[in-house]
């Protein structure tokens, strides 16, 4: 399984990824989820996935190697594209022509083809923007409403950003909330799995202000995840047990 999240706030986008594949309980492997596409000062992108480990790959194979646009002939990456929302166009065709080489042996082969996609980041002259892109190639967008959007393994990690996140969370706060959404994952399910890849991006600012891994032997977040636990324990305790007598 996988867990990635993007959190898009009124100072940023954070993002974070899980790294674990899992094919069976012996066949357990760390892959990169969460790719990053800069150029300073003229387009910072992160791009996380779920899914068939193949597909993603070939999907991201063509964001960097291109597509041929079929109005002007000229080939596009995701490099060269000049707006997000026509970005997140080019990440649909790119899953669709995954799809077209591949998707019909693969059912062939009763695979599925399993692909989702967290897209998001700013390019010169356009605003920062955060997508979520399905099998299909369609995508929704991350609005003031719904500031953040989930890929993979999602259920465990969502309580605590529906109940903290909203669009006026400070970027270093949703970068924290974060990490608690997926501490709370990684307890859960073990399809997940450290390290974890994060990012953040501050608005209008055309760069990565954060790009790091953080392992086990992270002392920040070892100390947010046994603080986050005491902190649960203490809620629970400090509530009163319920007034309800015996039957």
């Amino acid at each position: 399984m996988t867990y990635c999240v993007g959190i898009l706030v009124r100072d940023g986008l954070v993002m974070l990824a899980d790294t674990r594949t899992n094919a069976g309980l012996d066949n357990i492997a760390t892959f990169r989820k969460l790719h990053l596409y800069q150029t300073e000062g003229e387009r910072a992108i992160a791009v996380a996935t779920a899914g068939n480990l193949a597909v993603s790959q070939s999907v991201l194979n063509i964001l960097t190697e291109g597509l041929e646009n079929p109005e002007t002939g000229r080939i596009e990456t995701i490099h060269t594209i000049p707006s997000m929302f026509k970005v997140a166009q080019f990440v649909g065709r790119a899953i669709r022509e995954v799809y077209r080489i591949h998707g019909p042996s693969m059912e062939q082969q009763a695979a599925s083809f399993d692909v989702t996609m967290l897209l998001g980041g700013q390019v010169k002259g356009g605003r920062l923007r955060l997508f979520m892109i399905y099998p299909a190639g369609n995508f929704i967008e991350a609005t003031t409403d719904t500031p953040y959007l989930q890929i993979g393994e999602h259920k465990y990690g969502k309580p605590i950003l529906d109940r903290a996140v909203t669009s006026d969370t400070a970027l270093y706060e949703a970068l924290k909330l974060g990490l608690v959404s997926m501490d709370s994952t990684l307890r859960s399910n073990l399809g997940v799995g450290m390290p974890i890849d994060i990012a953040a991006i501050r608005r209008d600012d055309l760069r990565f202000e954060i790009s790091r891994r953080v392992d086990d032997g992270d002392e920040y977040f070892a100390s947010l995840r046994e603080r986050w636990s005491a902190a649960l324990r203490a809620a629970h305790q400090a509530i009163p047990n319920p007034p309800y007598d015996k039957p």
